[in-house]
This record gives C-alpha cells, sequence and structure tokens, in this order.
C-alpha cells in the first residue's frame, strides 16, 4: 500500500502546473500529457539510467553525504562568498571532502543583494580587480570553478560577461562554469543571456528547478512538462557539450494562511472579531492574546519515481549531463537508479 500511495503522489506532482516564482519562465511543451506519462515509471519497475556526467553540489557542513560509491563525476563544493566589502571570503577546505575520484570545483555565491554584485562585478573597479585575482589563486587547489550569482542587477549584464571573459583568460587550465536560472525563451536584455555567456565557460549548470517556491503559489518544484521546456531551449541554445540539466532533491511545504506578518490596528480588530478573542492582557502595558487557527498544508516533493522520469526523459532527448541541488537530500533510492556511461 505504501508504494501505491508514492506511485499516486509522484504523479500528481507532475502532472501539475501552477504560477512560477520570479525570474523563473513558463512554457508549453511539444508533447502531450498523455506522451509525457510515459516517462513516468510503473510501480516496481524503476529503469536504471546513464549518463556522461553527473554533477552534485555538496554543501559545506555536509561533506558526509557524499560517498565514493555515488556515481557522481564532479562535486560543486559550496559555497565561497563575495564579504560585505566585494572581497572573496569562505572559500572551502577542498581536504575536508571524503575521498573523491572525479573533479571537485568551489561555488561562488553574492549572497547580500543585487547592489553588492553590482559593486563587485564593476569593470575597472579595485574590488573586483582583487575578487578576479583571488579567485585564480584559490582555484589553484580546485578543478574548476562555479559561478552562481543569483542577484546580478538587470543593467550588469555586459559587466557580468566581462567578468566571465576575464576569468576565462585567468584559468586556462581549469574548468569555468555557471549556474543559471531556468529560460523557456530568448529574454530581451537578459543578463543571463545563455548564448552570451556560452563561449566563455565550459558547462551551463541549468537550475531547473523552483518552478514554484515558497513566496508562490503550491506546485511541483519542478513539474515533468515544464522541465520538458526547459531542457528543449537549453539543448538549442547552448548545446549538448556545455549543459548540464539541474535535478532538485528537496520539496516544499505551503501554508494556506501566513499568521507571521505585521498588522495594522484595524487589522488586529479583525482578527479579535473574526477568532472570537474574548480576553485581552497587557504584558507591561502592551496589549497581547492567544487565538487558535486551523492550518492546511501542501507539500511536493521528489522520490525515486519522479527523479526517474526525468533521468528517462533527459535521456531520450540525448542529453548526457545532468546535476543535483544537492547531495544529501534525496532518497538513497536514487543512487540505484543511476549508473555512469
Amino acid at each position: 500500500m505504501k508504494h501505491v500511495y508514492i506511485f499516486l503522489l509522484t504523479i500528481i506532482v507532475l502532472g501539475c502546473t501552477s504560477t512560477s516564482a520570479p525570474k523563473k519562465d513558463e512554457g508549453d511543451t511539444t508533447l502531450s500529457d498523455r506522451q509525457l506519462n510515459a516517462f513516468i515509471p510503473k510501480e516496481g519497475h524503476l529503469p536504471v539510467t546513464s549518463f556522461k556526467e553527473v554533477w552534485g553540489y555538496v554543501v559545506v557542513g555536509s561533506e558526509a553525504a557524499l560517498r565514493i560509491d555515488q556515481p557522481v563525476t564532479d562535486v560543486i563544493y559550496f559555497d565561497a562568498q563575495v564579504d560585505t566589502y566585494g572581497a572573496l571570503s569562505k572559500v572551502p577546505d577542498r581536504s575536508k571532502l571524503p575521498p573523491f575520484n572525479g573533479r571537485v570545483h568551489f561555488a561562488l555565491t553574492c549572497h547580500s543583494g543585487e547592489a553588492l554584485t553590482y559593486f563587485a562585478i564593476l569593470p575597472g573597479s579595485p574590488q573586483r580587480a582583487a575578487l578576479i585575482r583571488d579567485l585564480i589563486k584559490a582555484t589553484q587547489d580546485y578543478d574548476g570553478l562555479n559561478i552562481n550569482f543569483e542577484r546580478i542587477p538587470a543593467r550588469s549584464g555586459e559587466a557580468f560577461l566581462s567578468f566571465l571573459r576575464e576569468l576565462r583568460a585567468g584559468l586556462p587550465n581549469k574548468m569555468l562554469t555557471v549556474a543559471l536560472y531556468p529560460r523557456l525563451r530568448t529574454i530581451a536584455n537578459d543578463v543571463y543571456d545563455y548564448e552570451k555567456i556560452k563561449p566563455f565557460v565550459d558547462r551551463i549548470f541549468v537550475m531547473a528547478y523552483d518552478q514554484h517556491w515558497s513566496r508562490g503559489d503550491p506546485g511541483p518544484i519542478s513539474s515533468l512538462k515544464w522541465c520538458r521546456s526547459v531542457a528543449e531551449y537549453s539543448l538549442r541554445v547552448v548545446g549538448r557539450e556545455k549543459l548540464i540539466m539541474g535535478i532538485p532533491f528537496y520539496g516544499r511545504a505551503w501554508e494556506d494562511h501566513n499568521h507571521h506578518r505585521a498588522y495594522t490596528y484595524s487589522g488586529i480588530e479583525r482578527l479579535i472579531n473574526t477568532h472570537h478573542v474574548r480576553e485581552v492582557k497587557r504584558e507591561e502595558g502592551t496589549p497581547t492574546f492567544d487565538y487558535k487557527a486551523t492550518l492546511s498544508v501542501k507539500v511536493y516533493y521528489e522520490d525515486e519515481y519522479s527523479i526517474s522520469a526525468r533521468f528517462v526523459m533527459y535521456k531520450s532527448m540525448n542529453i548526457d549531463k545532468i546535476g543535483f541541488w544537492r547531495i544529501g537530500q534525496e532518497t538513497p533510492k536514487v543512487w540505484e537508479i543511476l549508473k555512469l556511461e
């Protein structure tokens, strides 16, 4: 009965679509729902799929999730950061990873928003010059560098390209890769323009997930139909040789009501009336009250069936490189249905 439930839930997860998160594009596949459903494995019949390259992010602190028996060719060690002053910081210590026979890259992120990213990659700035110099030096201990900038300002497209161009010139014997948002079509003035970025990097890791995210409507992290559309565009623009199709290992939950928010006085009065609050107390003069509310939660996640469906679909499209966000979040059964070519 448990396996039947998992199988039915997988079909529901893969069959739903809804509104997308910001920066995530939507589109229709050229295949029908019936054709797409053919990729979903039947209960108890999970095929083993092979790929030329299998990439996986490993987060600092979760190194033990990486095992030598996993069919992984490339690890992206997450993450080095651009700090408040635009300097390189927190470069992971490669020696903390378990024994691994493949290539190890480290990821660079800039979590502090668009303003810092703008100044960090500004052409001619001393911060950018120092950052590139330090990145080239830090990459000496690695096989490659992965740039994961998710907050690049809209007018910084050319600056990002010149940043990648300069890194490429400074890392002639190392792999340079980027993680980019999923796209279904070319977008005007896109700072993540696949075609413009492609000449400067060895791989483009397409983050084909967060189709639905925490601030949007409930839905699959990456529905099969949406993934097909993302992969079709990516293949056409990036090409098979440089393309890595990203696959999520995680799930998300959505509540039907957000109780963590600020209220106006009239909003507080509505709460009191709606929930029939009978007693308002005071703590050091500040009024406070309690009420109970029923909460409904919607959950979408990935299991071996939903992940297998993506394996089979990408393989049918002649895609030979996949990657995961992130190792340690998966069902262990995923490693039983994956092998290297």
